[in-house]
């Protein structure tokens, strides 16, 4: 650092990264200005300045004495041990400004000699007094999770024919007979404590309410008239609770029951598609529940505007994180456990990283913000203006005969089925490739709801998938 960086910097005055300190003598009092660097970014002690940003400077043997006490504070007195740097700049007057540059902390939390945490807040420090502080700070250094925190839920919360029919499905396993069995089976699956109650996790995905349990952890649903927040007015507002799978299949459906549907080109009688595509909400819907900020009991809440919807979910990107990087498809795991279980199949959920990109390929219309302030992640999905959409008209306005057609096709489910089943492999014969992605957007459902049908299918013997799900292609059989 020149003479003029130095005094650059000295003129912006002390911040969250920036401290003055005109000398040294009181090792552990350092010890714990550097673990506060060290838990939060990281920063820089000027020794040799005062606090009115004059630089009185060191003497000669000031600089010999106070970097060995910085050598004995970095390695003596912060739990772990910091590596940090030290640059000696000379001033006008023949004295010298120590710069002493300490890490972002790779090792979080760090304590001082009496086994205190402390933070930065602005230019000062500060002890960490809270359970959601300490909590935060071994989730960033990857020694804690959300999702693995307890619950004073037992097994007996537990949704039984969800949680059997999940064993039988993903583990080709029964029920467990007795409730010793169950709990080694939920500890051994992660889902519980060792105390046999469920963690949040096991919570989350298989109680039968687990609003009982955590009740802030909801989808709060309103859509509003025009394009601003209204304290009284909405069109339609509903809380989604219940399992995750439940809260994504409900949420889902709200939101496409609240998008115009265009003719796309399609027949008069055949089904018209919604304005976005339907993987958009899949995807973000499904990162807005996995990798939420669960250490914050507040709500994700979904609101819908006649020009934009927006998804926002507590919580800022975790560590480095930022959008753009998320934009590349980097990616942090903020709830393993969640992760692991979703990708069984619980929700449509096709990798780490992925979802994004893949929204954005589907719609490009989409905005993030990372609100660090507000501890806030929201997705914005621009909505066209209805000029530019061709509608159908709704059920309400159709004619009468519309009506009762479409009721009559609502009672016979099982043609329906049939109908959808052949549609599934006429359009496989034709593209054996063809991915459920494109075959839901095709037919105008859910991932999920194609992903069913085609285990359908294999189960019937009237399809077979050859190869792996990546390289592979269907064979119609049937």
């Amino acid at each position: 650092m020149t003479r003029s960086d130095l005094h650059s910097q000295i003129a912006l005055g002390e911040d969250s990264t920036h401290q003055f300190k005109v000398d040294v003598r009181n090792a552990e009092s350092l010890a714990s200005e550097m673990a506060a660097f060290a838990n939060s970014n990281g920063g820089t002690i000027f020794i040799g300045v005062a606090d009115d940003g004059t630089t009185p400077g060191l003497a000669m043997a000031d600089v010999s004495r106070i970097n060995q006490l910085i050598s004995n504070a970095a390695s003596q007195l912060v739990r772990s041990p910091l590596n940090v740097q030290t640059e000696n700049v000379a001033l006008d007057n023949g004295y010298l400004v120590i710069v002493l540059t300490v890490p972002k902390g790779i090792d979080k939390p760090y304590f001082d000699k009496n086994g205190v945490i402390w933070l930065k807040t602005g230019a000062d420090k500060r002890r960490v007094n809270s359970k959601e502080e300490l909590r935060r700070l071994f989730q960033i250094s990857a020694q804690f999770y959300a999702d693995e925190l307890p619950t004073q839920a037992g097994i007996d919360k537990l949704d039984k024919l969800r949680f059997r029919d999940f064993l039988r499905e993903v583990h080709n396993q029964d029920y467990p007979d007795s409730s010793e069995e169950m709990v080694r089976l939920l500890q051994n699956m992660n889902l519980a404590t060792e105390n046999g109650y469920l963690n949040l996790a096991g919570v989350l995905m298989f109680a039968e309410q687990p609003e009982w349990v955590t009740p802030q952890f909801v989808i709060k649903a309103i859509r509003y008239p025009g394009n601003k927040i209204h304290v009284t007015d909405y069109i339609d507002t509903e809380d989604f609770s219940g399992p995750l799978p439940k809260v994504f299949d409900d949420t889902l459906a709200f939101v496409m029951r609240n998008l115009h549907k265009v003719q796309a080109g399609r027949g008069v009688n055949a089904p018209g598609l919604p304005e976005v595509p339907i993987s958009v909400f899949e995807e973000l819907l499904v990162n807005a529940l996995v990798h939420r900020d669960y250490l914050i009991s507040a709500p994700i809440r979904l609101f819908i505007f006649d020009n934009r919807i927006e998804i926002i979910s507590p919580g800022h990107l975790p560590n480095n994180l930022t959008v753009e990087k998320i934009l590349s498809g980097n990616s942090n795991i903020r709830n393993p456990i969640l992760v692991s279980y979703v990708a069984k199949g619980l929700l449509p959920y096709h990798g780490l990283g992925s979802g994004i990109k893949r929204a954005l390929d589907a719609w490009p219309q989409i905005d993030f913000v990372d609100d660090h302030e507000g501890n806030l992640f929201t997705a914005t999905i621009h909505r066209k203006p209805m000029g530019e959409l061709r509608l159908v008209e709704s059920s309400e306005k159709s004619s009468e005969k519309s009506s009762e057609k479409h009721q009559g096709l609502e009672k016979s489910s099982e043609k329906s089925s049939e109908k959808t089943d052949v549609e599934i492999l006429t359009r496989l014969a034709e593209n054996p490739d063809m991915t459920i992605f494109k075959l839901a957007e095709a037919l105008s459902v859910t991932t999920r709801a194609i992903e069913k049908q085609l285990a359908k299918l294999q189960e019937q013997g009237r399809l077979r998938r050859v190869g792996p799900a990546r390289g592979g292609y269907w064979e119609v059989l049937d």
